[in-house]
């Protein structure tokens, strides 16, 4: 499977997807590195820093939407595992705390919108069927 066999439409949702995480990324924890406490950047200043990075990688998901589908796949591993092993234990166990439920929300958002929004059949030709690269 070529770049060409993944229709237009599907380029241009990955493109919209990319432009949702990185505005929202952007809103959540530009504020608070544009303007923080010192106390703030102790707790979130490498989380901070990560995530506008992340924010600022997907905007190359504009042009290369396809050679950035990693970034998207990351995505929604990481957010898969904290609802797996974090928030939804938390949430069952009757020990979610608000900020924890938020974060629940989004990340099931993620969890659900980016499968939808992923061209897995070139996912699976290329990661997958694909021969690897030598080792040697």
């Amino acid at each position: 499977m070529t770049d060409q066999d993944v229709p237009l439409w599907r380029l241009n949702l990955l493109r919209a997807f990319y432009v949702l995480i990185t505005v929202g990324l952007a809103v959540t924890w530009g504020p608070g590195m544009l303007q923080h406490t010192d106390p703030w950047a102790q707790r979130n200043g490498v989380l901070g820093s990560l995530m506008i990075a992340v924010s600022l990688v997907c905007l190359l998901g504009l042009r290369y939407p396809l050679q950035m589908l990693p970034l998207l796949i990351w995505e929604l591993t990481w957010k898969t595992i904290w609802v797996l092993v974090i928030g939804y234990p938390l949430w069952l166990n009757d020990a979610a705390t608000p900020a924890v439920t938020a974060n629940l929300y989004a990340c099931l958002m993620g969890v659900v919108l980016t499968p939808l929004v992923l061209p897995w059949r070139y996912i699976a030709h290329h990661y997958f069927r694909k021969p690897a690269q030598r080792w040697r």
